[in-house]
């Protein structure tokens, strides 16, 4: 592992954002301060300076937010047809493509992930607003065969839902904000966002972009603050028909318990502890960096992160060696250097929940092979850690059981197969989990055994909204992505036509 030193220029547009002396809410197509007056800072993740001030709204700014959404949603956005929805999502996609440096600059510097990082995530956004658009022609229902005495023709439609509440976590809010924008705009709903207040910068800038590029007052609004006030007041709101929730399973039980009040249907990625099985037949040239970019990317802080790396035993040995090698290689650094593979964590507190869990590792008997400690010098004001590796992990420890949410990697060697899967479903999430093999029988056998709601064979990581992905048991509930995606942003209606 080596540190880099930054040597970069602000894009001017990101430069002009990022001066604004309070960066207000964005209701009804129009900035806005909190209506208690009071903002919130955000730091650079990279240096630990004051990036920004923004507005900390509540209660009375959800209430605004929630009665535009509802106005827009009524109103004159009500009667876009899907062609012209598709072309606003088409053009949408065009300006995007233009401001994309703009809107990384603004996203490595809000919430620390390498440049080098995000211009790669770039093709993902586009697939993800093509595959909206195309979900904009494809919302239907049907006509149907019926039971009905006499001459009554029967048929199914499916209607926009209405008001959207999306809370977006803030380990990369500039592309997880479009799994809820894309499916809002494809559908004819409208929105509330609720970014975390870790990272809330490019999606206020989003919101104003997509204003620009044609999207009606009111029908994207974005309210800034605290998730205990902002966020659960959204979560509550009696006017706001689903959730789309990503982050913590925590959080996540508190959303549902707040969306009782008006049973509200919710749509939750929660909390990951993933396994990521190499088989003893792994070609381990493609198996040892996958494994460790399954963990590494985003410094960690991806859910379905690969964090829990089962070993066959056989193999032990030979695939740490690899490994350990293969973290010299990582460059740590700056968010904005081009050259970083590995930013700093979000900021101080989960700095220390991190660092917390390496003396909790070594408490519990693992052995520390690489890493664990801050880093200093010229990284020294930022939150900038080691990339870490355990070995010697067992499964009751509790590095192989929490979400750390951090650059940390467990190995925990496996027998075989049978026990493989065992250890892989002794856990309380299913997120994610691959397995490397050159065998099929043996990948497809680890795939089926698998309690998880994603598997990769052979890579790790990818995400195409035409397939999507999901979770299970503490993990959540509600599919990203293909037309099931769509269901929570849709309702279906019955129709009875006596003739």
């Amino acid at each position: 592992m080596t540190t880099t030193q930054p040597d970069f220029a602000l894009n001017e547009q990101a430069k002009g954002f990022l001066s604004r002396d309070v960066h207000h809410l964005f209701i009804d197509g129009q900035h806005v301060p909190a209506v208690s007056g009071r903002t919130l800072t955000t730091t650079n993740p990279s240096t630990g300076e004051v990036l920004a001030r923004f507005a900390s709204g509540g209660q009375a700014d959800v209430d605004h937010a929630v009665l535009a959404a509802r106005k827009a949603f009524t109103g004159q956005w009500g009667t876009w047809t899907p062609y012209e929805r598709q072309a606003l999502l088409t053009r949408i996609a065009q300006v995007l493509d233009q401001r994309f440096e703009e809107l990384i600059q603004i996203e490595a510097l809000d919430m620390g992930a390498p440049v080098s990082r995000l211009r790669n995530t770039k093709a993902s956004l586009m697939k993800m607003l093509a595959f909206f658009a195309s979900q904009a022609m494809n919302v239907s229902g049907e006509t149907l065969m019926n039971g009905v005495p006499g001459n009554v023709t029967t048929m199914t439609l499916k209607a926009p839902v209405g008001v959207i509440g999306g809370i977006i976590p803030w380990n990369g809010p500039l592309n997880s904000q479009f799994w809820i924008i894309g499916a809002v705009l494809a559908s004819g709903c409208t929105a509330v966002l609720k970014p975390a207040s870790e990272a809330s910068l490019s999606v206020l800038r989003v919101a104003e972009i997509l204003h620009e590029a044609g999207v009606a007052a009111g029908v994207i609004n974005v309210v800034t603050g605290p998730g205990r006030e902002a966020g659960n007041a959204l979560a509550a709101h009696p006017d706001v028909d689903r959730i789309a929730f990503t982050g913590s399973t925590e959080t996540g039980r508190r959303i549902i318990e707040a969306s009782t009040a008006n049973i509200k249907k919710l749509q939750l990625e929660l909390g990951g502890k993933s396994a990521d099985i190499i088989c003893a037949d792994a070609d381990l040239d493609k198996a040892v960096p996958g494994a460790a970019m399954g963990v590494f990317s985003n410094s960690g802080q991806i859910c379905f992160a690969g964090t829990r790396v089962l070993v066959q035993r056989s193999i032990v040995d030979e695939f740490t060696k690899r490994l350990l090698a293969f973290m010299d290689t990582l460059r740590v650094g700056h968010s904005l250097d081009d050259t970083a593979t590995l930013g700093p964590v979000i900021n101080q507190t989960q700095l220390d929940t991190v660092l917390s869990y390496i003396d909790i590792g070594r408490n519990e008997g693992a052995e520390l092979l690489y890493g664990g400690q801050r880093l200093g010098n010229e990284l020294g004001n930022g939150y900038f850690m080691q990339p870490s590796v355990f070995g010697g992990v067992t499964n009751d420890m509790r590095i192989a059981r929490e979400e750390i949410f951090g650059p940390v990697l467990s190995i925990l060697p496996f027998d075989d197969v049978d026990d493989a899967i065992a250890l892989a479903n002794d856990s309380e999430y299913g997120l994610g989990g691959a397995v490397w093999s050159q065998s099929l029988s043996t990948a497809l056998r680890v795939v089926q055994g698998v309690h998880t709601g994603t598997m990769w064979v052979n890579c790790y990581g990818y995400i195409d909204p035409m397939v999507g992905f999901s979770g299970t048991k503490t993990s959540g509930y509600g599919y990203k992505g293909t037309a099931a995606h769509m269901d929570t942003y849709l309702y279906t209606k019955s129709v009875y036509i006596q003739l």
